[in-house]
Formats: structure tokens, sequence, C-alpha cells
């Protein structure tokens, strides 16, 4: 027993000397820098209560300038008069009175301190500057000191980067995809005419929008999923190169305190939730034996977000045939790891390029040609951002209404032809097609496709003979739609003569020539004007 010892305390240290050398390694590799937002902060603080709030921070001092601003409260606690608070640490104004009224007035300020009854902004995660405590001594002192730690000149970096045409959201005046809406917990996020908006000043990182964002039209930047699979692949690598065994990635927040376990490799990120499942499953192909994300206290909205992406990649998981338990939320006291993980596959070779979707393929891809028995396909929860689409036809129009509104291009025309074509690897499942098509003709299923070239190579989901004009052959309808169009006609008044009802199948330029030719259909068209 004892003659083993010394091998086993070998085999401990060379262990613990691969891990300290794989973070140090990926710690070398530094993140694209990020545009820096910069926030000045002079103590002007708007404290916003009843009669007791003067009283109660009477005893502020410099550099905390406090004005009062009086609020009337009812006896259920809810305000008596209009009041609204907008803006950021150094740029707040409180609205109060109604704006088209002569009461209406603006403060502004850099701080705010909430004594009502009930928080005036109510988001999970309020905007950095403003402070709600309840109007006692002990919570306004507590108060005091922290509104002294924002005084002066601050920085923040610019966490998201938008690309508006990626945008799932709306389209042409039909909205579609709220993924990010739903999960941020600043109400950084904004609903815009065609794509959503971010307000990086009310921004704080915490990165469940770009997680859930379908298209990648929401990036996060600090850093960039690509950066951060770049240090996962050196980390991964340098540990299997220096002797390291099976691994277990643990996603934390910076400031959760570490411990040092074997096995286990600690990658630090600003927000949990700021990675998703084009990075979870990056780092196992990567060969990573597990990943998993070390539970914090998270927002609902964002915790939410996270379990539900969770959810979705055991599901992808288990369908390749790898254990779902090799991607896992954890609380701190279930380390270290133990359970099914990854079975032993050749890690992936391939630099990390692109945005989230080609990432995610390129990961998908090398763990299904690994996989052993995988199943064709992943069949997926309503809300997956991969799937299907169908197309009844005996309610499509080809008004191809869908194809200009699909915003990831899955649905797509061919002009020589009546034919809708459908990509499924570039389907976000937004629901757009559906919302879009007047006839509702379009059904979505979300599922994943393993197969590569199936996933990419465009199908016909509905085609039909085009009907050909019989003046001039031009083709301008399906057969189908002037077919029915006659048939609908036929018993109208302004159809009666055969001229008319055989003028439904021209083209346009035809028809046009056709009316300017027909003396009774002027004659007719001339008496309507003149009775009315």
């Amino acid at each position: 027993m004892r003659s083993d010892e010394p091998g086993a305390e070998h085999e401990k240290m060379a262990e613990l000397g691969a891990r300290r050398l794989a973070q140090r390694a990926m710690e070398r590799i530094q993140p694209r820098p990020v545009v820096v937002d910069r926030y000045l902060s002079e103590g002007r603080v708007a404290v916003i209560g009843g009669p007791e709030a003067e009283r109660l921070t009477a005893s502020f001092r410099k550099p905390l300038r406090p004005m009062v601003i009086r609020r009337k409260e009812t006896p259920d606690g809810a305000g008596a008069d209009p009041l609204r608070i907008t803006g950021h640490i150094g740029n707040f104004t409180i609205h109060s009175g109604k704006r088209d009224s002569s009461d209406y007035r603006q403060s502004r300020a850099d701080l705010v301190l909430d004594l009502s009854a009930t928080p005036l902004i109510e988001a999970p995660v309020p905007p950095p500057g403003y402070l709600w405590c309840p109007a006692d001594e002990e919570a306004v002192v507590e108060a005091e000191k922290r509104l002294r730690s924002l005084v002066g000149t601050f920085e923040k970096p610019r966490y998201l980067q938008l690309d508006p045409d990626l945008c799932a959201h709306r389209r042409n005046g039909r909205q579609a995809c709220t993924r990010c809406l739903d999960a941020c917990p600043a109400d950084a996020i904004l609903s815009g005419a065609e794509s959503v908006e971010v307000d990086h000043d009310l921004c704080q990182g915490g990165g469940a929008c770009a997680t859930v964002c379908p298209s990648g039209a929401l990036q996060y930047q600090w850093p960039t999923v690509e950066d951060a699979l770049k240090q996962v692949k050196i980390l991964l690598e340098t540990y299997r190169r220096e002797g390291g065994g099976e691994s277990t990635l643990v996603i934390h927040q910076e400031k959760v305190p570490l411990p040092s376990l074997p096995g286990h490799l600690f990658f630090p990120v600003e927000e949990l939730a700021s990675r998703g499942m084009e990075f979870w499953l990056g780092a196992l192909a990567y060969g990573a034996g597990r990943v998993v994300l070390l539970r914090d206290d998270l927002p609902p909205s964002v915790a939410t977000s996270l379990q539900r992406e969770v959810s979705t990649c055991r599901t992808i998981l288990d369908a390749l045939g790898y254990p779902p338990e090799a991607v896992q939320i954890v609380d701190w006291g279930r380390l270290p790891v133990e359970g099914p993980a990854m079975p032993k596959i050749a890690p992936a070779g391939h630099a990390p390029q692109g945005l989230k979707r080609q990432l995610f393929f390129m990961a998908l891809d090398h763990l299904h040609r690994e996989a052993d028995r995988p199943r064709p396909m992943a069949m997926l929860e309503a809300g997956a951002p991969f799937g299907s689409a169908s197309i009844d036809p005996r309610r499509c129009t080809f008004c191809q209404a869908c194809v200009g509104a699909c915003p990831g291009r899955a649905l797509q025309g061919a002009s020589e032809t009546l034919e809708i074509r459908f990509v499924e690897a570039n389907c976000l499942q937004c629901g757009m097609c559906t919302r879009t098509c007047p006839e509702n003709a379009i059904a979505i299923t979300p599922r994943l496709l393993f197969d590569r070239e199936k996933r990419a190579k465009p199908r016909t989901l509905h085609a039909e003979e085009p009907f050909h004009c019989i003046r001039c052959g031009e083709p301008f309808a399906s057969r189908a739609v002037v077919t029915r169009m006659v048939h609908a006609l036929q018993g109208h008044w302004m159809f009666q003569d055969e001229r008319a009802l055989e003028r439904l199948k021209l083209c346009e330029s035809c028809r046009i020539a056709d009316v300017l030719q027909d003396e009774a259909m002027l004659e007719r068209v001339s008496g309507i004007r003149t009775d009315s």
C-alpha cells in the first residue's frame, strides 16, 4: 500500500501541473477589444419618497448632494401622482405630472434613491445608479454607502453588437421573434420598426439575449463566442498535451471563489448566460468530457432562458448518442462533478470561425462524425431555433410573401419556375412565415437534421405548373390560381360576357390592352362613373 503512495502523489502533482499550464495558456489568448462607454456621476442624488425622505437623507454629506422629490402615496402604497424615471448613472431624468399638463416637471440627477413603498423601476436588473430601499434609517444608511461608491467616472464595455439585417423580430409590420425581449432582465432590448434595438446604457451584460437569439443578430462582445472558443481550444489542448486525462469544463462567473479539483478546468465569464449551445457543443467537440454551468443568482427570465437552452442541448446530445448529462447546470455544493461524461472522441482540429450558427454547425458536424449510432434527427421543443417548414398546396397561391419576409433566407423563390424552396439549415423557427402568409398555408416544426448535406440542400416545398397568357404566352400565375379565379368570378356581373371572363387568362400587359380595346367595357365603366 505504501509503495503505491509515491506514484499516486506523483500523478496528482502532474495533473495539477497540467491544469496550471492549461489555465496559463488560455489566459495568454487575449480577446479583441470592444467599445467602452464612459459615465460621469458627480453625486447629485434624486431622493424620491414621502415626508420622511428629507429627514432620512439629511445626514448625507459631500460628494452626495440629495434633492428630495416628494411623492404622495395612497394607503395601498401606490403613487397618487404620476412619476416616471428614465436614464442611467450620470444622466437620470425624473418626470413628474402628466406630460401634457401644466404641472409637468423634469428633474435631472446622477443617481436615484427610491424610498417609495414599491420600486418605481420594476426591472429585475435596474439601471446602474438606481437604488430602491425601504424608508427606514438602517436601510438608508446602507444605501448611502452604495451611493458613495457610485460617484466618479466609470467605464462599461459595450457588451452587445446588433446586426439588424439578421434580426427576426419584425418584417413588414408583422412581429415574430421576441426571444431577446423576453430574456432581458434590464429592459435594455426595445422593439423597433424592423428589428429590435439595444439601449447600451441600460445593458449590463447579462448575455441571455445573445444566447437565445436564433440568428446571431445579437452578438455578445466581451468576449465574442469565437474568441471564447479559441481560449477553450487552447485550454483543452494544453491540458491533454501536458498529461491531463478526462476534463470537466466549469463555466463560472468571475466573482465566484474556485476550488482546486482534479480534472476540473475553470472558464470565467462576465455572466453565466452569455454562453449558449454553440459554445457548449464547441467545448465538447474540442475534447471536454463535460460542460458544467456553475449556478449563480440569476434573474427569473435569465434562469428560464438558460434552462431552456440547456434542455435543447441535452436533447441534441441524446439524439447523437451521447450522454445528455455531458452538459448540465450545477450548484456549488455539487462540485466535483461525477457521473456520465462524453466517450473518448478525436478532438476537433478546426479553428473556431464565424458567427453563432456557423460555430454551432461546425461543432455539431464534428460530434456527428464521431458518434457511433446517431439518430437521423433530434425532435425539439417549440421555440428551438432549428426546424422544418411545410406548405399546404391547396392553400398556397404563390404570392411569395413568405419568401420576402423570411429573415434567414430559409424560404426561397425560383424566378424561372413557380416553386418555393426551403433550406433547413437557415430556418430560425421564428414564425415570420406563418404570420405573413395570407392563406395560412405554412406550418413549421422544430427539429434538427444531423446530415449536413440534407440540412444545407434546397428542397422544393411546393411547385405548380405555370399558366401562360392566352395571348402572348408569358407565364404570369399558377394554373391552379387562374382556375380558381375564373371559377369564383364567373357569376359576377362584371364577368357576364365571355370576353371579360377570358380576360382573367391574360397577363397584366395584355389585360390592360384588351380593356382599352373593349368598347362595351369602357361604356359600362363610363356609365358607372356618370351614375356615381
